[in-house]
């Protein structure tokens, strides 16, 4: 058997954010590696997930996920290849998506584990396309959103990793119209050209609300939010009778200091009868093998497109979750280890 190097690098956050998160709030230190226990494996990861929900979990606060702890490795959802296993059913060699990401070496229970084939499609797109990302947009659409063939829907971030899934994904079951937003006019021209909206617009370019009623003259039926804010307000503006609001995130507000106001036409709600739900894609992993069929077939037909921003080397970690925070990322946001 291979010998197994003796330490590895993970980021640990070292100190609890106030707004925007600092270098000195994190720290990469070396952690040991040791042979995996018994029902156990080794993992190298390949790839690690850098994702705007962690943000929040820097935070001390009670959530839908428990906060990072001081001066322990972060996680985050990885894929890599099984070096050392005492677990039935992994060998060395396997490749595997899990839990402990920003670090380069995991050891955990395998039952914790699921199978990547690097035969369907890239393992890096089993942290997005294929992973919790392309699964949230899944789900987000269909489940919680209620989409129905012949909606007008709107997505916001949508060049972002869920966005740009969400907005084909509806594109490809018939909606009869998708607008996106996103933040810059190159984003714009991707979501229309190669990703199939039918408008876009930039957010900076004017007030959220005069641009969406433009790309939208008819109203809209179906709002897939990932960022809030003026955004929501807008699309509540927006929403004809009976419309659905999937709220999925908040990244305008992520990094605020002081409470955000709701949106201020949350009133028009109830004469248009509208539903506004929440959602947590852990809630729905029992639709994951339905999720897989269906999206690897519509990347096989090359009817979903996507992209990736990789970012290279576990130093640069940190910055590549800043930089997804702030929008820099086209697609999902991949950390590729070269260790």
């Amino acid at each position: 058997m291979t010998a197994l190097p003796e330490f590895g690098r993970a980021w640990h956050l070292v100190a609890r954010p106030h707004g925007w998160p600092e270098p000195t709030d994190v720290a990469l230190r070396e952690l040991p590696v040791t042979e995996p226990g018994e029902g156990r494996i080794l993992v190298r990861n390949l790839h690690f997930s850098v994702d705007p929900y962690m943000r929040g979990r820097m935070n001390d606060v009670k959530s839908y996920m428990p906060p990072y702890q001081l001066d322990q490795p972060m996680d985050g959802a990885a894929v890599g290849e099984v070096i050392a296993s005492r677990a039935e059913g992994f060998a060395v060699g396997d490749h595997v998506v899990h839990g402990l990401g920003w670090r380069e070496y995991a050891e955990f229970p395998a039952e914790h584990a699921l199978r990547a084939d690097a035969s369907l499609a890239p393992l890096s797109a089993y942290l997005g396309v294929l992973g919790g990302t392309g699964l949230t947009a899944y789900v987000g659409l269909f489940e919680i959103g209620s989409f129905k063939e012949g909606d007008t829907v709107f997505v916001s971030g949508a060049a972002g990793a869920v966005g740009h899934q969400a907005g084909q994904l509806a594109r490809i079951k018939g909606a009869a119209r998708v607008i996106g937003s996103a933040g810059s006019d190159e984003k714009v021209k991707l979501l229309v050209e190669e990703y199939g909206f039918d408008a876009a617009f930039n957010y900076k370019n004017g007030p959220v609300r005069e641009q969406l009623k433009k790309a939208a003259p008819d109203g809209i039926d179906l709002y897939f939010d990932n960022v809030g804010g003026e955004h929501l307000e807008a699309a509540i503006s927006s929403l004809n009778p009976f419309g659905r609001v999937v709220l999925c995130g908040a990244i305008a507000q992520y990094n605020s200091t002081e409470p955000a106001p709701g949106p201020r036409n949350l009133f028009l709600a109830v004469g248009k009868r509208l539903r506004l739900q929440g959602m947590i894609v852990t809630d729905h992993y029992g639709l994951r093998p339905e999720f897989v069929k269906d999206v690897a077939g519509w990347l096989a037909s090359g009817e979903l497109k996507h992209h990736e921003t990789v970012v290279e080397g576990i130093e640069n970690g940190f910055d590549a979750f800043l930089g997804v925070l702030r929008g820099a990322n086209t697609g999902k946001m991949i950390v590729t280890l070269n260790s």
